[in-house]
Formats: C-alpha cells, structure tokens, sequence
C-alpha cells in the first residue's frame, strides 16, 4: 500500500519518495518493520493467551526438562503471521502474482493451523483436527498455486543460453528476449543445471506440454505438503523450527534476488524470473518475523508457534522455492526438516515391520522425531548396532547444533549454483 503512495508521491516530485522503488530499500524496511511488531505485539499476544489458558499440554514421555513446559502458551504462530503479513501488505507491489500467492499461502496455512491449535487447546481433543483434512486442505493449497502458476500470463522465465568458445568454455551467458511459460526449474550439481519436467514425459509426443504442466501441480502438491508437514515435526524444542526458518528464509531472498535481477542470473548462469524480486521484501518480512518470535521461543520459551506456525512456516518455504523454479533444492536447504519426517517414517515402518516378523515392535531411535532422539536418555532401540548411551543432550544445545547444521546447508545451497 505505501509503495503506490510513495510512487504518487515521486510523480509529484516529492524529495525522498524515489527510494520506494528500490527493492533493497524496501526490503530493509520490511525486516525491521516485522523485527518490530513480532517483539512488541509478541508480549501483549502472550499475555492475552495466558489469560485465555492456551496453554501446552505436556505429556511425560520422560525427556529431558519436558514438564517444566507444562502450561507455556501456544498458538503463538499468530505473531509470526501478522508479522509477515502487514509488512508485505505495506511494502510490497500488490500487484505481484507471486506475492499474491505468497499471501494467500500465508493465510491457507496459518488459518488450517489455528483450526488445528483450536481443536487442541479449546476443545481438549489431543488429536487436533483430523489428518486428513490437513491433507486436503495442503493438496488445495497446491492446486491452486500450481495452476496459477500455470495460467497466470505474468509467470515466465526467461532461459540462460550459453555461448562457448572453441574450448568448449562459457564465454557469455544471454537470455531469450521475451519471456516465456516454462516448466523448468534448477537442479543441483550438474553442468547444465537447468530440468525440464517436459522432458520426464517426452514420451507422450504431442502430449508431453500439457502433461509436463500436470506433473509439475503434482510436484507441488508434494512439496507443499511435505515441507510445512516436516517444519510441523521440527518444532518440538524451543527455538528449533524458528531459528531453522530464519536461516533458510535469508537462503531463499538471496535465491529470489539473484533470479530477479539479469546480471546476477547472468554471472551465475541461471534462469532469469521476471518479478521475483518482489519477493525479497516478503522474504525480509518472513526473516524479521521470525527472528523475532525467538526474543519469546528461545530457550526457555515464553511460547510456542504451534501449528499455527510451524505449518505456515513450511508452506511458505515451499511455496516460495516453487515459484522461483529452486524447489529441487529443497532437499539440501530444507535438510534438517527432512532428515527429521524421515526419522518418523523409518521410526514407524520399523517399528510395525518388526511388530509383525517378531510379534514385538522395535525401534531405530529413541524417540522420534530425530531431536527427540538426542533429548531422551538410555540406548538406542538398534542395541546390536549402537551400546554406547546417547544423551541426554541438553535442549538448548542440540537446538544451537541443528541451527549450525541449517546454516551450513544453506551454505551448501548456495555454492550447488556454482559446483556444477
């Protein structure tokens, strides 16, 4: 809303109001902007929560400091929210389809995640709102950014073209003069680091557009689910899925700079996105928004986001890396949610296969999800494979080490734009 006013104000010469165009200006306006309303608001929404006794329910599953927990408020994932939202309304073109959709994501999933918080909290019903309907509310979410995606005339790309000497070396890379609707996107690690999902159907000839377009809704209907499903298992310590969001948060506004601005995509030889820039301001509300619910979630934590916020959270991370054409580099960025749905899914498969051959269940980890693991004393459940005890580590300490092990995958991250 303000930049139409500044850029009023610019067209009537008014001295200062020019910088509104500027995204890095911007930008900086919005991190600090949502730096600020997430401390402020963030001690009155806790007090009103604690008057509302929106308080944790713990259970004893004998981890370390575990009880001292008991009655901390949640649902404060409303304070990421608005922290995100009101900076972006401010300061953003509204006109922009991937801030719409990076809007719209915010809304799905902190509404799908309060109805989840509200089910627990107000009506006692430890289960929360049944997985299934997360499930189709997650896959409607996809639909609709998939298909916007697809039919929105101001989505393209506009593709790197390499031109080589007689060395076989890059002497230049240029783009396709008009943009275009395209189902590529960046893979890491190899020479030619762009993948068509065009060419994974090729085989169905005149059909192989319409169908790439398909199978790309479907990889974000995947995506979408399974990143905010892995940021919902991540927050279970103080601090742990915050943190983690904030360090990928700043990987993903470097991601959308570079992508939005020709000579950086070009140094890099990448796609350039047309108006991908636009969502560095989003990313810098996203940043401040959840730096600054850690001044309340840090060890010990005043309170938790909750679903509110840990599955708004991960849909916008994976939203935001499928509109920029980044989503395959989620597996490496988003490392630390990954390796911790994988340990409940192999913690469970184990569990019920063993069940069945042996009559007795058994366990990989201790406890999942894997920060559980480190949390919980006594052996592992593989005793053939691991004697040693593990643990307990102190809570504070394992969530700075999964912060340290972020940050050196959105190193990695970073770097796969040039190790090819």
């Amino acid at each position: 809303m303000l930049y139409y006013l500044f850029e009023f104000l610019d067209s009537l010469d008014f001295p200062g109001a020019g910088m509104f165009k500027y995204v890095s200006f911007r930008s900086a306006m919005a991190l600090l902007l949502s730096l600020l309303i997430s401390t402020l608001i963030g001690r009155r929404i806790i007090d009103k929560l604690q008057k509302l006794q929106v308080g944790e329910v713990v259970r004893n599953l004998g981890l370390e400091g575990q009880l001292n927990k008991k009655g901390t408020p949640t649902m404060g994932g409303i304070i990421i929210i608005i922290a995100i939202l009101l900076p972006t309304l401010l300061l953003t073109r509204l006109d922009n389809i991937y801030i719409i959709l990076m809007i719209i994501t915010t809304v799905w999933l902190g509404s799908l995640g309060f109805l989840d918080d509200y089910i627990k909290v107000f009506k006692k019903d430890k289960e929360g709102l049944h997985g299934k309907f997360k499930i189709i509310a997650q896959v409607g979410l996809g639909l609709i950014v998939g298909l916007a995606l697809y039919l929105s005339p101001d989505v393209v790309i506009r593709e790197n073209v390499e031109f080589r000497n007689q060395d076989n070396v890059i002497e230049r890379v240029s783009y396709e003069a008009v943009g275009a609707k395209s189902t590529q996107t960046t893979i890491p690690f190899v020479k030619n680091n762009n993948l068509d999902y065009e060419s994974l159907v090729s085989f169905m000839g005149d059909y192989a557009e319409p169908a790439a377009w398909i199978l790309f809704v479907i990889v974000v209907i995947f995506i979408v689910t399974a990143v905010s499903n892995g940021a919902n298992l991540t927050d279970g310590l103080d601090g742990l899925a915050a943190g983690n969001s904030a360090i990928i948060g700043v990987t993903l506004g470097i991601l959308a700079y570079v992508s939005g601005h020709i000579e950086f995509a070009s140094y890099l030889n990448i796609m350039f996105i047309p108006g991908s820039e636009e969502l560095v301001v989003f990313a810098a509300s996203f940043i401040g928004a959840t730096v600054g619910f850690l001044w309340y979630n840090a060890f010990p934590a005043q309170v938790f986001m909750g679903d509110t916020g840990s599955l708004t959270l991960g849909g916008i991370i994976g939203v935001f890396a499928v509109v920029i054409h980044k989503e395959l580099l989620l597996p490496v960025l988003c490392g630390v949610f990954f390796v911790e749905s994988i340990s409940v899914m192999m913690q469970v498969f184990y569990f019920k296969f063993t069940k069945k051959k042996y009559g007795e269940g058994r366990r990989i980890f201790k406890m999942t999800p894997l920060h559980h693991h480190f949390q919980k004393a006594g052996n592992s459940g593989i005793q053939a494979i691991i004697q040693k005890p593990i643990g307990p580590i102190p809570e504070s300490k394992i969530v700075v080490r999964f912060w340290l092990i972020g940050i050196i995958l959105a190193v990695v991250t970073l770097a796969t734009l040039k190790m090819r």
